[in-house]
């Protein structure tokens, strides 16, 4: 699949796709003889993994080095599972602060609720 498909496909731009590619957040993409990138099933398993991974909040310097471990084979298992556990480790702190701010603002919101029913009531006589 060329470039410009698979930008369509996931929301990207071309220059996205070919950053991803430069900085090692994907592993190189093959060429046809003509020197155009054709992605294959699994160039397109890897942007859906870092496009999933970057809108949860994982850094690109994280990406990067996970696929670079991946590059270097089954010897970097482990360090790979240990970047998915401390990112993992950092979004459930986060989607705890999240949860907190929610409550917050629930509470909030119900206070001024009830400070509006509270002075609809004192409106009618």
């Amino acid at each position: 699949m060329n470039i410009a498909k698979v930008a369509e496909q996931f929301d990207l731009t071309s220059a996205t796709l070919r950053y991803y590619e430069q900085v090692g957040l994907i592993p190189p993409v093959n060429r046809k003889e003509s020197g155009v990138r054709d992605y294959t099933e699994e160039d397109i398993k890897w942007i859906e993994f870092i496009k999933c991974m970057r809108s949860a909040g994982l850094t690109i310097e994280a990406l990067i080095e996970y696929t670079s471990l991946f590059i270097e084979g089954d010897r970097t298992i482990e360090a790979r599972k240990k970047i998915l556990t401390n990112e993992r480790e950092k979004l459930v702190k986060k989607k705890m602060e999240i949860d907190e701010t929610i409550k917050r603002l629930d509470w909030k919101i119900n206070d001024y609720d009830g400070k509006l029913l509270a002075s609809e009531a004192s409106l009618k006589i």
